[in-house]
């Protein structure tokens, strides 16, 4: 028999660290190999403890549906692993052996969606479940196609159809790639992800640098998993983040946008923004914004980008709505303001240089994260609707409490307030008028007419003149 001798340039390693690896593989380690594919453990509903009575009726009809017309179908992902943390799933995903056409023709008024992973959406009354087929291909598969990759390794199309035991080894986390069969009530894992889970681990299936290279938003959902469940990450895995934050300039800025948003309004922004910033991650999104903060923007008890997330996450927490053209606003008003600030004269506190220079800093934001104009023009006339707060022209009061914008703009003046950038009378007065009935609305509005009045402007007396030019 001939052995094949590769030299250590060829093998890119010493020769004794590939011996010690070898001698280290044949040593058990009581857990499974998460690279390769192996028998799953199947854990029934006394082991997991999940109840079938805690999925979605849209869910479950989508998944007997599917299984009555011969497929294999199971929830699959972070709705599961919510449900082993005792966390209420924001939504349910169906995972099944049907491709996307044949989930179309059991469902006829489905919709398909995607070019990157083809899914289906089928609507259950309220609910839109998320089917999508089992994938095929692991790490540097050929399945997958050169086509379908970047030059970096990044995955651009994912659209290789497979088995089960395929489309495990194509998700991220252990903790992700946990199948729950609603039929049989038991719980179906191959890479161990049901101990990670208990033990709030959050690790890669496979090599985690490869992983990352396929997709650098997996660095985003481990940051977003540790700050909303409390998951410890691996040392390592941390210092990867660091190392490789420069990948997220390979990612489609639209696509950056959505990701940006699940981080601040998942209810823990305050812990989101942290971790960015110690992974190096928030740089690479907000470049810009990032260079701009002083240590008062960053205090803990006034700083108006931290009160600003604190604000979202409290009113997350308590059910409000919240829009993204608010986030943005606390962001890039810092960047926006001190370039206003750096105008001459009056020309820094003029509304049409506000808003050139907030469509600019905005416009090159768009080369990392694609603020839609939608979000874009909120976001200016909330900083526009600041100097007309501040100098509350009693002309214009009425207008300004009935202005569409006007609440969003009175938030983000109370976070300026709380920050020491204008006086906190100024944000009571605006409070009151708002909770007083309408003659008190009168009384203070006349208050401030004035000789002292804030924005009040005397008028010179004109000359008389005569039809002829002459004074008369």
């Amino acid at each position: 028999m001939r052995l094949a001798v590769c030299s250590p340039r060829s093998c890119g390693r010493h020769p004794r660290l590939l011996i010690k690896k070898f001698l280290k593989s044949l040593i058990p380690t009581g857990r499974p190999n998460r690279d390769q594919p192996t028998a799953p453990r199947v854990l029934s509903a006394e082991e997991h403890g999940l109840q079938v009575s805690s999925v979605s009726k849209g869910a479950r009809k989508v998944a007997d549906t599917l299984t009555d017309a011969g497929f294999s179908a199971e929830l699959v992902g972070g709705c599961v692993r919510d449900l082993l943390l005792g966390e209420r799933p924001k939504d349910f995903d169906v995972v099944t052996s049907a491709s996307p056409e044949e989930v179309r023709q059991v469902f006829p008024r489905s919709r398909m969606v995607g070019r990157r992973f083809r899914i289906v959406h089928v609507r259950m009354g309220r609910e839109m479940i998320e089917v999508s087929t089992y994938r095929a291909g692991r790490d540097g598969d050929s399945k997958i196609g050169d086509d379908a990759r970047s030059r970096s390794g990044r995955i651009l199309r994912d659209n290789v159809f497979g088995t089960r035991e395929q489309d495990v080894f194509r998700r991220d986390f252990t903790a992700n790639a946990l199948y729950y069969d609603i039929g049989s009530n038991s719980l179906i894992d191959y890479v161990d992800g049901f101990s990670d889970i208990k033990s709030r681990r959050l690790r890669f299936i496979g090599d985690p640098s490869t992983r990352i290279n396929e997709d650098p938003v997996r660095m985003l959902r481990a940051v977003r998993f540790k700050a909303k469940l409390d998951m410890e990450l691996d040392p390592d895995l941390e210092a990867l983040c660091r190392d490789q934050a420069y990948l997220l300039r390979q990612v489609p800025p639209a696509r950056l946008f959505d990701e940006v948003l699940k981080l601040f309004h998942s209810g823990h922004g305050v812990t989101t923004f942290r971790l960015l910033r110690e992974f190096g991650l928030f740089a690479e999104l907000f470049p810009e914004a990032e260079r701009s903060y002083g240590e008062s923007d960053l205090n803990p008890e006034r700083g108006l980008v931290l009160q600003g997330l604190e604000n979202t996450d409290r009113r997350i927490t308590n059910r409000k709505p919240v829009i993204a053209a608010f986030l943005f606003s606390c962001i890039f008003w810092r960047v926006v303001r001190s370039q206003c600030d750096r105008q001459e004269g009056k020309r820094k506190n003029n509304p049409q240089v506000l808003q050139r220079i907030a469509l600019e800093v905005l416009g090159r934001e768009n080369q990392r994260v694609m603020i839609p104009r939608r979000v874009s023009t909120v976001v200016v006339e909330i900083w526009d609707l600041q100097s007309r707060l501040e100098s509350r022209r009693p002309r214009t009061i009425q207008r300004l409490l009935e202005n569409r914008r006007f609440r969003a703009a009175y938030d983000f003046l109370l976070l300026r307030s709380t920050a020491g950038e204008v006086s906190s009378h100024l944000g009571q007065w605006w409070t009151e008028i708002q909770e007083c009935d309408e003659a008190q609305r009168q009384a203070m509005i006349k208050g401030l007419d004035g000789p002292s009045a804030p924005g009040k402007r005397r008028r010179r007396p004109r000359r008389a003149r005569s039809g002829n030019g002459n004074v008369g």
